[in-house]
């Protein structure tokens, strides 16, 4: 028989864990229309943890789908989205380490960035909210490249 003093330790351990699991905040993310294709899978297992130095992988609700930040300020990726055809608004960026990803690159008038993958399907999109590029580039785009080529590229920027 255990010592109470251990079980009550024990008890108070697995409550505090409990508890910080509670404060995990979860990012709300639409789940994209061909989010089970398997290569989503690939996708997700290989983002990054971090993004930009200062911005923490955070849960969301949604299959094949990522954020990190914080709620109301939080960078959101979806694997499945629609590809989206040429477009002048396309961008290759090359991540450093020999990958380079094409993205489709566009902002709103709220200052919202989007970045739609170029010519890989299925496509993933990263939304950038205006609380993000307050403190830093968008050049983090470049940290997903190694998740991101999980999808083969079929063609490229012109």
């Amino acid at each position: 028989m255990l010592p109470a003093r251990f079980v009550t330790a024990l008890t108070a351990a697995a409550l505090a864990v409990v508890a910080l699991a509670g404060c995990a905040r979860t990012i709300g993310v639409e789940v994209a229309p061909e989010a089970a294709d398997p290569l989503c899978a690939d996708v997700m297992l290989a983002v990054p943890d971090e993004l930009g130095g200062d911005l923490p992988k955070v849960p969301t609700d949604a299959q094949a789908t990522a954020a990190w930040g914080e709620p109301g300020a939080a960078v959101t990726m979806r694997c499945g989205v629609a590809q989206v055809g040429p477009s002048a608004d396309c961008q290759h960026v090359d991540s450093g380490d020999g990958t380079a990803v094409d993205w489709i690159v566009t902002t709103d008038d709220a200052g919202t960035w989007s970045f739609v993958t170029y010519g890989r399907e299925p496509a993933v999109e990263v939304i950038v909210p205006p609380a993000v590029t307050e403190n830093h580039s968008t050049s983090f785009i470049a940290d997903l490249a190694g998740a991101v080529t999980q999808v083969p590229a079929t063609k490229e920027c012109q």
